[in-house]
């Protein structure tokens, strides 16, 4: 009964064979062209246009006149930075479509359940770090997608543990000078260059290490973690602000605000190997 419902309607709007291959193939374009974006800046920016246009057509209906034509001010400036905007992203899309990527799967999700393992083998790699002096930079991703530099490093897709923490920054290796970025508990890439800080008014002292941490979480919701080779010190890096001196208590605190999904407020997060050395 459905069906044949169905089937006539599509007879009344009068829609043939090619227009319906028509609407899948666009329709498909459009499912790749949102797989491309996803995992990047990109997708925070198309959603806050959409909520811009969503703004625009209420104070329409609404008759809000001099909210409509400011909102309609602003799409237009918006649409013509588009392009601008989102060159990166266009780039990516043109030459995986001429390497034929586009047509391959790209998926990846967060399981809030890793969250306990994830803060057991990060709580075993820091205090093995400042022990040794062996700087680090570590990028957690959170809502916005970090592909654009995890593009840049050397893939990892490994469990994250202590060890192979470790040993990535361990000096002389292959991967020590850049960054590991990780996603849930998996390490996705190491030896990742990210954007420096163009800050003035930081503290000279600090290096590329620092300013690289500072530069990611400016330009994303990301979350750094870094360990100074020089010092020891263990600091903390988001949105655009640098959080130094940290304690075992003070980073728990900021690690499990910024990074812990909901269903893990009850975790016991009291493990911490330093805490013994003192």
């Amino acid at each position: 009964m459905i069906w044949d419902r169905i089937v006539t309607a599509v007879l009344q709007l009068n829609i043939g064979y090619l227009d319906i291959i028509d609407i899948i193939i666009v329709g498909y374009v459009f499912y790749r062209l949102i797989l491309i974006i996803r995992g990047t800046r990109a997708e925070q920016l198309i959603k806050g246009l959409v909520i811009l246009l969503l703004a625009m057509i209420i104070s329409d209906k609404l008759g809000l006149k001099t909210l409509n034509w400011i909102l309609e001010k602003v799409m237009t400036v918006g649409l013509i930075a588009i392009p601008i905007v989102f060159q990166p992203e266009l780039r990516r899309a043109l030459e995986q479509l001429g390497r034929g990527k586009i047509f391959k799967p790209s998926s990846w999700s967060w399981d809030p359940q890793d969250f306990d393992h994830f803060m057991e083998e990060l709580m075993k790699a820091i205090p093995a770090l400042v022990k040794k002096r062996i700087g680090a930079l570590i990028v957690i991703e959170r809502n916005t997608g970090l592909k654009d530099w995890i593009e840049t490093g050397i893939a990892i897709d490994g469990t994250i543990s202590a060890e192979l923490l470790v040993n990535i920054f361990f000096p002389l290796s292959p991967l020590h000078d850049g960054a590991v970025i990780i996603r849930g508990d998996q390490i996705v890439a190491a030896g990742c260059y990210l954007p420096l800080t163009d800050d003035p008014y930081l503290d000279k002292e600090l290096g590329a290490r620092h300013r690289a941490g500072l530069g990611v979480t400016e330009q994303s919701d990301a979350v750094a973690l870094i360990v100074s080779d020089e010092t020891g010190i263990v600091s903390v890096a988001h949105n655009g602000v640098l959080t130094r001196y940290l304690d075992e208590k003070k980073l728990r605190e900021i690690l499990t605000e910024l990074c812990a999904p909901p269903q893990t407020e009850g975790l016991n997060l009291n493990f911490w190997p330093w805490r013994n050395n003192k």
